[in-house]
């Protein structure tokens, strides 16, 4: 691959200047999941090892170039400080006479966090003054947010043109995953591709159509392929002005010898609320009263045939309506399958957007899978195969920094 690692770099006795996402949530001025902080341990902490000295560049909110207390990194230092196990230094600014003095503070085995990026409105803007000003604290630049590479920003982008640079492990472990998944996987590709909406995912329908053996269409988008091979689904969430625009998909997975996989069973209510009645019919059997919100068990047991036959799994999405019982069926058995196949050995599965993360959590399967991203848009916008600026930025040739 042609982005460098932590590996490829000397760290002795030099600043490195480190993209993290630390945008936690928060209540009552606690962070109440550290998940994303404990992710970037292993990248500081390999920094440190290499006798580097990490400063890390974060946003936090949404403060649109203004200086927002209550959106001040400042509320993160405990939490950080417990995972990394180690005193945290707290610089008032991320560029400037302030981050410049705490950055000449540092002593070996520090670990300085620079104020939210976001307070400058150069930061969204990938202003080459806000750039420079961010790259004149250091000397290496690393990033390990892959959550945010799909924004061409001053702190993920800009600087990366200016600095030796190089992926954290997290980024590392992220680009090699998808690479595996999608730039060069072991064949046949099976994607699962679900959700509300045809028309938030038409890129990534488009994309995908080209670069898989056999893609699974499930959730609210799959009645309106229904609808587009003139199937009734009664008061299912369906957009009947997508028909045509599904139909030209369809086109183009059979152009492309795309198995497109839509449900042949489905479960159908009439309300839709935990616990609701609801009965298992044909796909074209949908009761004019009725609402689709589950694919049914014929279907599931056609996508694990599917899973048992491909080498690689990308999952987007949920099958039916998962926050609910009992139209979590599908989704559940559909991820139980493919855990299943990925212990064994026989499956690399990677999966990744917000529902998706918290239906195969909710599963159960999520620890079992090869790689689940958290990364949301950054990994929705690969799989339509956009360039992340990012990535794209750590591969640009500069100055070596190389040991």
């Amino acid at each position: 691959m042609s982005w460098k690692t932590l590996d490829d770099m000397d760290f002795a006795g030099k600043v490195a200047l480190v993209r993290v996402d630390i945008n936690v949530p928060v209540e009552a001025g606690q962070v109440t999941d550290a998940t994303r902080i404990e992710k970037i341990v292993p990248t500081v902490k390999d920094i440190l090892a290499k006798g580097g000295m990490p400063v890390l560049l974060a946003h936090f909110g949404r403060p649109k170039g203004q200086v927002v207390p209550e959106m001040s990194l400042k509320i993160t230092l405990p939490a950080l400080e417990k995972a990394l196990g180690q005193k945290v230094q707290f610089a008032e600014d991320c560029v400037g006479v302030e981050a410049k003095k705490a950055v000449a503070a540092m002593q070996p085995g520090d670990v300085l966090l620079l104020e939210n990026t976001r307070f400058h409105e150069g930061e969204e803007k990938n202003d080459p003054l806000m750039a420079a000003g961010l790259a004149a604290l250091g000397q290496i630049y690393v990033n390990d947010a892959f959550s945010a590479a799909h924004r061409a920003h001053a702190s993920t982008e800009g600087i990366a043109r200016l600095l030796p640079s190089c992926a954290g492990r997290l980024m590392e472990a992220e680009l090699k995953a998808l690479n595996a998944a999608l730039g060069d996987p072991e064949r046949p590709v099976v994607a699962v591709v679900g959700g509300a909406k045809v028309s938030t995912k038409l890129d990534l329908l488009g994309n995908l159509v080209s670069k898989v053996n056999h893609l699974v269409i499930g959730g609210g988008m799959a009645n309106t392929f229904l609808v587009a091979k003139g199937i009734q689904v009664g008061k299912s969430l369906a957009e009947h002005d997508m028909a045509d625009t599904a139909r030209e998909i369809l086109g183009k997975a059979d152009e492309a010898g795309c198995v497109i996989h839509l449900p042949v069973d489905v479960v159908v209510a009439r309300e839709f609320k935990a616990g609701a009645a609801s009965e298992v019919v044909a796909a074209d059997a949908c009761p004019p009263d009725a609402m689709i919100l589950d694919a049914g068990p014929q279907s599931v047991a056609e996508v694990g045939k599917v899973f048992e036959a491909s080498r690689t799994l990308i999952w987007n999405g949920p099958l039916g309506a998962f926050e609910i019982a009992p139209f979590d069926m599908a989704t559940n058995a559909a991820a139980a399958k493919a855990a299943e196949l990925t212990r064994a050995g026989k499956l690399v599965s990677v999966a990744g957007g917000g529902d998706t993360v918290a239906a195969l959590n909710k599963a159960g399967a999520a620890d079992d899978f090869t790689f689940i991203s958290t990364a949301g848009g950054a990994f929705l916008e690969w799989m339509e195969g956009k360039t992340l600026p990012g990535v794209a930025a750590l591969s640009q040739d500069k100055t070596s920094a190389q040991a």
